[in-house]
């Protein structure tokens, strides 16, 4: 997998750097941090929701002024209404990426897209979609006879899974059925971590920090005009099924379908609390996805982020002699 990971990256140029973490542990601050003091980085944002345009406030996305300090990539590329998987992310990044390093600059991923980040990290062959298997793989009930059918299929890639786990079945079997290809052979999936030339460093904070980061960054969000924001996004098209599911966006999407409609239902407050609720939820399965990879080098941040910078230029430079 180590050399699948080598596809994407521009040959003879310097391997990126990626900074993980929950949301709101502050890596995006250390990140820029990291780019004013070298001069020589750029950002490359591994975040599903800051590739929508519009969608600003609620996926804190850099400002004006730190985009034009520092250079950002994968911010903007898409309507909110327009699909966007993994493989579009992707492409995406193996073009950032030797667009970066035909300028001579480095490369500093950053983002809590665990998904994504592995696909970048180990280079995953992402398989397509099939949605007319899909489709009729859903109307059958019994997970675990779906299961059955996939070990008769391919066994490795049953093995792998639960037999309860109806999503990760359903999407084997639809890989499987739809390509003509066992699941499995698309590589060993995202608990294997082999060898990678890209440094990820991880920013660490105790989890009640997080939880009250998250509830702070929301209400500053507010105040910054994030209703308003989903206001804008309700009055246009049909959101695609990801931007639609965007933590903050959900919650404050139904709030202002409640108002539209002479509902009490949920209130701001309410929708707010709905809000930090999943967001925290949200990061405790982050630090789950990152704390199973064993090459993460770990900076403790409590109770400032801010504080781990020379770290994290030491670590930069030791990177990147």
């Amino acid at each position: 997998m180590a050399e699948a990971a080598h596809r994407l990256l521009p040959q003879g140029a310097p391997p990126p750097l990626a900074i993980v973490g929950t949301t709101a542990s502050g890596k995006s601050a250390l990140a820029l941090a990291l780019a004013r003091h070298r001069g020589d980085v750029e950002l490359v944002s591994v975040d599903s929701m800051q590739v929508y345009r519009g969608m600003d406030i609620g996926t804190a996305k850099p400002t004006t002024a730190e985009q034009a300090e520092v250079r950002h990539h994968l911010i903007d590329l898409v309507e909110p209404w327009e699909p966007f998987e993994v493989h579009s992310f992707q492409a995406a990044v193996a073009d950032a990426l030797a667009d970066i390093a035909a300028r001579g600059r480095r490369a500093v991923l950053v983002g809590g897209t665990g998904l994504y980040l592995q696909a970048v990290i180990d280079g995953f062959e992402i398989p397509g979609r099939f949605p007319e298997v899909a489709a009729e793989l859903e109307t059958e009930v019994d997970t675990v006879a779906l299961h059955a059918r996939l070990a008769e299929l391919d066994p490795l890639a049953a093995s792998r899974m639960e037999p309860t786990n109806r999503r990760r079945v359903l999407r084997a079997l639809e890989v499987t059925l739809g390509s003509g290809r066992p699941f499995s052979s698309y590589g060993p999936g995202v608990g294997t971590h082999a060898d990678t030339p890209i440094l990820q460093v991880g920013i660490r904070l105790p989890q009640p920090v997080v939880a009250d980061r998250i509830e702070a960054r929301y209400h500053r969000q507010v105040a910054d005009g994030f209703v308003a924001e989903v206001e804008r996004l309700a009055d246009g098209p049909h959101l695609s099924r990801t931007a639609a599911q965007a933590l903050g966006y959900r919650e404050l999407l139904a709030h202002v379908e409640a108002q539209r409609s002479g509902r009490t239902d949920p209130t701001l407050d309410g929708a707010l609390d709905e809000a930090v609720r999943r967001t925290r939820a949200f990061a405790r399965r982050q630090r789950a996805w990152f704390r199973r990879d064993p090459r993460i080098t770990w900076l403790d941040a409590d109770p400032d982020p801010a504080a781990r910078t020379d770290d994290l230029l030491a670590l930069a430079a030791h990177h990147w002699p």
